[in-house]
């Protein structure tokens, strides 16, 4: 008996043997770098080009492959970004005829890239708020140049991105649409290039709070008690304050206060479409593929599928089968002003309406 467990066993292992040298032989064999533009987009989401940018900064942080089995740099990163792209499962991502991995080995690769993209290195170069008053000044302007709104540093928003329930802390995790997510805070400028993320909170917590322990509003509050006035555009779950502008509840018809929420909520909807952008091309993202990983790991993700939009974002590369039916349904055409009564009239805001009204027929 115990002869016939050892012999079924050594056979059994065998075989692994066999198909973890095949696998391996396909993978030398396989060139996804061989496939068309268009088609090598619609796998990876990056051209050739983005793709080789990314393999050569992310190199130096992926650990070195030591056995004649390991799996070769770029086909790690392949792995990972048609995971990111298409939101499919791990097994499925991996049994990929270009790639050829199993499950337990695209899981490592995804682990091992997901954290070569979460380095500070990586994260400062491509993720980075504007901290110098020229950088400031250039999102100004192009915020003013493209809808005529001044002192624009960026546009505020929070975004849900699901998650399985997580075995600690359950609770701070189940948001108001009954599922388990991360509360994503996003800030982007004028061209959806996304300046701060911060994906370290439960569902459960509102915009406003992530907001208030966010360390990009104590330096705002800096800049404005050193004279530098500059704001971010939130909808009106945040609270108006001088460095915050906000939409008006219930403004007058055919007033100042209703031509600025207009205008204002015209161009808060820049951060609406980055979000959709950013989703539609890492589709691991939306509500309905349901991350199958820890809060950590989650927001992990999150951060290295922000990178790679910035990194998309700057080469102009098209999403190729964008799908309005795939984006969330608090995504699609989200209404800027929310039912709440609105803060006390602010100094800060009482002049930026009265320069945005006295300036409608220049632009």
């Amino acid at each position: 008996m115990a002869r016939a467990f050892l012999l079924g066993y050594a056979e059994e292992e065998r075989r692994r043997n066999i198909l973890r040298i095949e696998r391996r032989r396909l993978r030398d064999a396989s060139d996804p770098l061989q496939l068309p533009e268009r088609e090598f987009i619609g796998h990876f989401r990056l051209t050739k080009l983005g793709f080789q940018q990314v393999l050569v900064e992310l190199s130096p942080h992926l650990p070195i492959v030591k056995r004649n089995t390991g799996v070769r740099n770029e086909l790690k990163i392949l792995a990972a970004l048609n995971f990111y792209g298409n939101g499919s499962y791990q097994r499925n991502v991996g049994a990929s005829f270009l790639l050829n991995m199993s499950q337990p080995t695209f899981s490592k690769c995804l682990h091992e890239v997901t954290g070569a993209l979460n380095t500070n290195e990586i994260l400062k170069k491509y993720i980075k708020f504007p901290m110098a008053q020229h950088e400031r000044e250039i999102i100004m302007k192009d915020f003013m140049e493209k809808f005529g709104f001044p002192g624009v540093i960026g546009c505020i928003d929070g975004t849900h991105v699901a998650l399985i329930r997580p075995k600690e802390h359950e609770e701070t995790y189940y948001n108001r649409k009954n599922y388990h997510s991360l509360n994503v805070l996003l800030i982007c400028d004028a061209k959806l290039t996304i300046l701060h993320v911060d994906a370290s909170f439960g569902g459960a917590s509102h915009d406003s709070y992530v907001w208030n322990q966010c360390a990009i509003k104590a330096f705002l509050e800096g800049l404005e008690r050193n004279g530098e006035h500059c704001w971010l555009l939130g909808d009106s779950g945040y609270a108006q304050r001088p460095w915050m502008m906000t939409p008006i509840i219930g403004a007058a018809p055919g007033s100042p206060e209703e031509y600025y929420t207009e205008l204002h909520c015209r161009v808060r909807n820049t951060v609406e479409r980055c979000i959709g952008v950013l989703k539609s091309r890492w589709r691991c993202l939306l509500a309905h593929r349901v991350l199958h990983y820890d809060p950590v790991t989650t927001g992990k993700i999150v951060n290295a599928c922000v990178v790679l939009h910035n990194i998309a974002n700057a080469q102009n590369i098209p999403i190729l089968d964008s799908q309005d039916g795939d984006l969330d349904n608090d995504q699609q055409h989200q209404v800027c002003i929310q039912a709440r009564i609105d803060a006390p009239p602010d100094e800060s805001r009482v002049i930026l309406i009265n320069r945005i009204w006295n300036a409608r027929n220049i632009l």
